[in-house]
C-alpha cells in the first residue's frame, strides 16, 4: 500500500512537470493537457480523492509553466527596453557629436585666422538651434505610430529626455556660443578658409566616427602636437 502511495506521488510529480513544460513552451496546450490528464486519470483508480490529486497536479503545473512563460516574456521586454534606450541613446550621442564637430570646424579655422561665410554661418546657426527639438519630434511622432510596449517605452524616453536634456542640446550650448561669437565677429577684416563649413564639420564627423577624434580633449591634444 504504502508502495502505492509513493508510485502515485511520483506519477503525480511527473505529471505536474509535464503540464508546467506544455505551458512554459505554449504548444498545443489544450491537447497536451487534455490528454495527460486522461492518461493520469486512466493510470489511477479513480474516486473523489484521486481526482483531486490529479487536478491539483494539473493546477500547480499550469501554475509554474504560466509563471517560467511570464518571466520569459518579462526578461525579453526588460530586453527590449533595454535595447531601444541603448539604440536611442546611441543617436543623440551621434547629433552630439555632430553638434560638436561644428563647434571644432569654426574653432580650427579661427585658430588659423580665417572664417565661413556669413551666410552660411547663420544658416549652420539656424539649423543647429532646431536639431535637438528635430531629435525629440521624430521620437514623439515615431512613438505616436508605433503600438503596445514599443510605444510606451518611446513615450517615456521622449518625455524623460524633455525633462532632463538630451547630450545634443547639452553640446548645443557650447556649439551655438561659439556661433554666435563667430557671426558677431563677421565685420572685421578675415580670410575665408576656402573650404565649406559643412564640408569641414563632415571631415571632423568622420575622424570622430573613426576614432580620430573622440572629442574637445583629443582636439586640443593633437593641436599641441
Amino acid at each position: 500500500m504504502e508502495h502505492d502511495k509513493t508510485d502515485n506521488s511520483l506519477h503525480l510529480k511527473t505529471l505536474e512537470a509535464e503540464v508546467r513544460e506544455a505551458v512554459a513552451k505554449g504548444l498545443h496546450t489544450r491537447e497536451t493537457v487534455r490528454h495527460l490528464t486522461l492518461n493520469a486519470m486512466n493510470a489511477h483508480h479513480l474516486d473523489l480523492t484521486s481526482l483531486q490529486r490529479i487536478i491539483t497536479a494539473i493546477i500547480q503545473g499550469v501554475h509554474d509553466g504560466a509563471t517560467q512563460q511570464l518571466q520569459h516574456v518579462i526578461n525579453q521586454t526588460q530586453t527590449a527596453k533595454s535595447q531601444i534606450h541603448e539604440a536611442v541613446a546611441g543617436l543623440d550621442s551621434a547629433l552630439a557629436s555632430f553638434a560638436q564637430a561644428s563647434k571644432l570646424a569654426l574653432e580650427e579655422a579661427a585658430s588659423q585666422t580665417q572664417k565661413f561665410s556669413e551666410n552660411e554661418l547663420k544658416q549652420a546657426h539656424s539649423e543647429l538651434e532646431s536639431l535637438e527639438s528635430l531629435f525629440l519630434d521624430i521620437l514623439h511622432n515615431t512613438a505616436n505610430a508605433a503600438q503596445g510596449l514599443t510605444a510606451d517605452i518611446l513615450h517615456d524616453l521622449g518625455r524623460h529626455a524633455k525633462n532632463n536634456g538630451t547630450a545634443v542640446g547639452l553640446q548645443l550650448i557650447e556649439t551655438l556660443e561659439i556661433f554666435k561669437q563667430q557671426i558677431a565677429s563677421i565685420g572685421h577684416a578675415q580670410l575665408e578658409t576656402g573650404v565649406s563649413l559643412a564640408h569641414a564639420t563632415a571631415d571632423l564627423v568622420g575622424k570622430i566616427a573613426n576614432g580620430v577624434l573622440s572629442g574637445v580633449n583629443d582636439k586640443i591634444k593633437n593641436s599641441k602636437h
